[in-house]
Order: structure tokens, then sequence, then C-alpha cells
């Protein structure tokens, strides 16, 4: 519990969940950018004809992806656990400290479907 009586310490608690938001985002952008390069290299083979196969840029692209919502979805527990820690003083009245919360679900959520979707239509 904390004692400072401070409502600092829940805009830095907020700060925290945003910089996961951010890296949780770029996790997932980046296995998007893995899991995409393996039909940009199969673009570019000689062996036209033949179907594109789920390679290890796909698994690795997916795996990046599902660590970044995972990532969101810690990041929301996390901040949880610090506000119920927080006395009502701490936190400013009529200030909406589930805001950050929300739009971390919301990129768990959205990242969780962006895996979901890319497994069931495949690397093309």
């Amino acid at each position: 519990m904390s004692d400072l009586n401070d409502p600092r310490v829940l805009f830095a608690a907020e700060r925290t969940l945003l910089a996961w938001n951010r890296t949780s985002l770029t996790l997932m952008a980046f296995g998007f950018v893995i899991e995409r390069f393996g039909l940009f290299v199969h673009m570019l083979s000689p062996q036209k004809g033949e179907a594109l196969q789920r390679n290890a840029s796909f698994w690795i692209g997916l795996a990046f992806i599902v660590l970044g919502a995972l990532a969101a979805a810690a990041a929301v527990a996390q901040y949880r656990t610090v506000l119920r820690t927080l006395k009502t003083v701490e936190i400013p009245e009529g200030y909406r400290a589930n805001l950050g919360v929300l739009a971390n679900l919301a990129v768990a959520t959205l990242g969780v479907a962006l895996t979901v979707y890319l497994f069931v239509h495949g690397p093309g």
C-alpha cells in the first residue's frame, strides 16, 4: 500500500501501462512484418508454380504477435494490482483510471484476432 498520498504514483503507473502498450504494439507489428516476409520471399523466388508453405517466418511472426498480445494482457493485470494498492486521495476526483486498461485490452484482443486470422487464412 502506498503511503505517499500523491497522485503522481497513479500517473507513474499509468505511464508504465502505456509504455507496455507501445511495447506490445511494436511486438505485434514486428511479428506481422516477419510473417509477411515469407510471402515477399515467395514472390521473388523462381518457382512461381509451387504452393506457399507455412515456413519459419510464418511461425516466428505468429509467435511475436502472440507475445505482444500476452504483454498487453499482463500489463493490464500488473496495473490493476497497483491500482488496488492506491488510496482514494492518490486518485484525482473524476479521473478515469481504467482508460489505459481498455486500450491495452483492445490491443490484446486485436492481437489474438490477428493471430487467428493469419492462422486460418495461411501465409498467402
